[in-house]
């Protein structure tokens, strides 16, 4: 989509904003070049080159001469620079008149995802006495939004996930059920396959996990484990719409056991976990309702206390959830005060997940839904696992 200028500056004002301070060198910042328009068109740049949005007035660049035409599309002058005594006075000029500003920063690191600045180019516009904000609340609203057509890309995404997982499903049950050899590897493998059918891509290979491996949140099976009889599977799979390049991510997880009979302790975790992950969606829901103020460690806080009541805190080791988008990690509020504090707004117009999941040495479970922040409700948009499959 194009940079809406006039949006920003509305955006700007109301936060009380001089100016919002875009920067890129080498990409290291992929949140500025994907707002700008350089990442969609694929357009390396190998020179630092900074894009001011001021709360009013005509924005303004500063870009290398070799790279004169690297942010051509935009509105607004710029100034080209070579040698680094251009590249100072060219961004004096364009500070000038400048107090506060935002760039993608978070203080203290506590939002990694918008910590993108380094501290010597932060020394180059403080030195000029101006204040830097951190830009994150921007970045949701102009990065992390989705409109109807991404909405539509999500939903195509789950209904394909879904179907995968279920396949997934029957195939262990079907194979442990004729006493035949079937791996986690395996089943990786008809994943992807099933990935390939439904037009997906996603960057990387779905997860599934059997019984102790399932107690690492990240685990990737490599070492061809067999899935037995009486145990935990644990499948994690994310992705998009190959063909659309505006498509965004959907993300589940759901667990099953290959047995009659769920042991005590683990159908006591999973019980948790849904009752964590139901309080988290209905925190959600309640605000979309009534317009309240709604902050991402709010939401990791409601599922938290319910884990560490039940008796699990020892077992947590990763936040509630995160923002969706087209990275399935995205650039918008992550339910987290775990990890981080992650103290900006939930937005209308925003899909994310919540994933509570609790993990020991012989055994992990996790739920993880997505949902979609509305301007009046939100909502989860798949089916929802209220205990654990039994693959039997």
């Amino acid at each position: 989509m194009p940079f809406d200028v006039a949006a920003v500056q509305r955006a700007l004002q109301e936060a009380r904003l001089d100016g919002w301070l875009l920067y890129d060198f080498h990409g290291s910042n992929p949140i500025a070049a994907r707002l700008v328009g350089t990442a969609d068109r694929g357009k390396m740049t190998t020179r630092r080159w900074f894009y001011l949005v001021p709360a009013a007035g005509e924005p303004r660049g500063l870009v290398h001469a070799i790279e004169r035409q690297s942010l051509g599309s935009l509105p607004g002058g710029r100034r080209v620079y070579a040698g680094r005594e251009q590249l100072d006075a060219g961004l004096t000029e364009l500070l000038a008149g400048m107090r506060r500003i935002a760039m993608e920063y978070s203080p203290d690191c506590a939002i990694p995802y918008v910590s993108r600045i380094d501290a010597g180019t932060m020394d180059l516009v403080r030195k000029r006495g101006i204040e830097v904000e951190s830009s994150g609340d921007l970045v949701q609203r102009f990065e992390a939004v989705w409109d109807d057509h991404a909405l539509a890309t999500h939903r195509d995404a789950a209904a394909a996930l879904y179907r995968i997982k279920d396949r997934a499903f029957a195939s262990i049950a079907r194979s442990v059920g004729k006493g035949e050899r079937i791996t986690e590897v395996m089943v990786q493998q008809q994943m992807v396959e099933w990935f390939e059918e439904e037009g997906l891509v996603s960057d990387s290979k779905p997860v599934v996990a059997a019984q102790e491996n399932a107690g690492d949140p990240h685990y990737m099976p490599t070492n061809g484990r067999a899935i037995g009889s009486g145990e935990l599977v644990l499948l994690d799979l994310w992705g998009k719409t190959r063909a659309d390049p505006r498509a965004v991510y959907a993300d589940i997880t759901w667990v099953g056991f290959t047995g009659s009979r769920i042991p005590g302790q683990m159908s006591a975790a999973f019980e948790a976990i849904r009752r964590a992950r139901d309080a988290a969606a209905g925190l959600v829901e309640d605000a979309a309702k009534t317009g309240s103020d709604l902050r991402g460690w709010q939401v990791d806080r409601a599922a938290r206390n319910v884990l560490e009541q039940a008796g699990f805190r020892e077992w947590i080791l990763h936040r509630t959830g995160h923002n969706l988008g087209r990275e399935v990690h995205g650039n918008g509020v992550h339910m987290d005060d775990y990890e981080t504090h992650d103290d900006r707004r939930l937005l209308p117009g925003t899909g994310f997940t919540i994933e509570p999941g609790v993990y020991c040495d012989s055994f992990g479970v996790r739920t993880e839904i997505n949902m979609f922040y509305g301007s009046h409700d939100a909502y989860v948009t798949g089916p929802v696992q209220m205990e654990i499959v039994s693959l039997v």
